[in-house]
């Protein structure tokens, strides 16, 4: 039996708001998604009354769960500030995180992220820009870790533009686990979780960036991940509010950030070092993606999009180097096909350039250590 979406409504029309109107009736629900019986929608408040909106929040969640059919309900608050002086002037109001996704109760401030239970160390894939290859780095990265014979799962941070499903070429939908607990996919011996597993592959994920945090974070807190030494989780691109809550909120041990070696995607990758040290998370160095072009009929090398400006930048930074990736259509015709080259040719030259990279991750994560926060920045 599914649920529809009037279900849904008829069962939030039976929650008051704390002014005692039913729940649809107050115009603060997003728009409802409903796929393969999950469930996705956010409630936006005042920030103000975050805290008495929580309770209602919970509500909410347990009255759509108690439906046929639903398998798992994932429901956001979220919450802006009006009225503030930064709003009279004219400054766009800034989101808030709700209690969902802060960090845990009673910790001091400036307190480290909670970890998640039997994961040793997570590591952020992340780009300054889209579209530099860093969900297919992520996933060769991930493999090459594996085959050094770490135990790694896979996290799809990317909740507007998730990859795995493509790139893993994974169709089915994760198994829910005694309520609303989630059984990862496994691919190529590794869990793997992304929000695309939940949706179909057309859905536009038009959410507000808290609810992209309690998606996260219930990805995170949510999913049966087992004992891992490492998780790998690919970042959205860009360094905005998603990106820095991430990083803030989770007890990340180090970045990996990725770059094409032109000017421009340099630019973007500096901000997103700049972020990592602003919130006190270690960058393992830079990988250079399409670092160059040999043509598979002629020979002859072209660099496309320059080449060394990665390498260079390092050095400037004073952040580790770890290696060339070159632009080859092996990689990509593996990727598009969700065949990645570390697992699929693991003898190739290709999948030597990761493992690689990989070897000096794994070096950089063993001297690898994430000071107590100094700062704390507005989510």
């Amino acid at each position: 039996m599914s649920t529809s979406k009037d279900d849904i409504l008829a069962a939030l029309g039976h929650i008051a708001s704390p002014e005692g109107v039913s729940l649809p009736s107050t115009g603060k629900l997003s728009d409802i998604v409903v796929a393969d019986g999950k469930v996705f929608f956010s409630i936006t408040v005042d920030a103000a009354a975050v805290e008495a909106w929580e309770a209602i929040r919970g509500r909410a969640q347990k009255a759509v769960a108690a439906l046929p059919g639903v398998q798992s309900v994932m429901v956001a608050l979220t919450a802006e500030r009006s009225g503030s002086a930064g709003s009279a002037r004219g400054a766009p109001a800034r989101p808030q995180v709700s209690p969902a996704t802060r960090p845990r109760p009673g910790a001091p401030p400036g307190a480290a992220p909670s970890g998640i239970p039997g994961v040793q160390a997570i590591i952020a894939i992340a780009s300054g820009k889209g579209g530099v290859g860093k969900s297919t780095t992520a996933v060769n990265l991930a493999l090459a870790l594996r085959e050094l014979g770490l135990k790694v799962g896979i996290l799809d941070a990317d909740i507007y533009g998730p990859s795995m499903p493509k790139l893993l070429a994974i169709r089915e939908r994760p198994q829910a686990i005694g309520g609303n607990r989630l059984r990862p996919i496994e691919r190529f011996g590794m869990p793997v979780m992304s929000i695309g597993f939940l949706i179909e592959e057309e859905t536009p994920m038009i959410w507000r960036g808290p609810m992209v945090m309690s998606a996260l974070t219930q990805m995170l807190h949510e999913v049966e991940w087992g004992a891992l030494d490492v998780m790998v989780v690919d970042m959205p691109p860009g360094t905005g509010d998603a990106q820095l809550t991430m990083a803030q909120q989770v007890p990340l041990k180090g970045a990996v950030i990725v770059s094409t070696p032109q000017d421009l995607a340099l630019i973007d990758a500096r901000r997103g070092i700049a972020m990592f040290r602003r919130v006190n998370v270690p960058v393992l160095g830079i990988v250079e993606n399409m670092s160059t072009f040999v043509c598979p009929q002629c020979g002859t090398r072209s660099d496309i999009f320059g080449h060394g400006g990665a390498r260079r930048e390092a050095e400037r930074l004073g952040v580790p180097f770890l290696g060339e990736v070159p632009l080859d259509i092996v990689i990509r015709e593996k990727s598009d096909s969700g065949s990645p080259v570390v697992a699929t040719a693991p003898d190739s030259d290709h999948a030597k350039y990761y493992r690689n990279i990989a070897i000096r991750v794994r070096d950089g994560l063993a001297t690898s250590s994430r000071p107590a926060p100094k700062i704390v920045i507005e989510a």
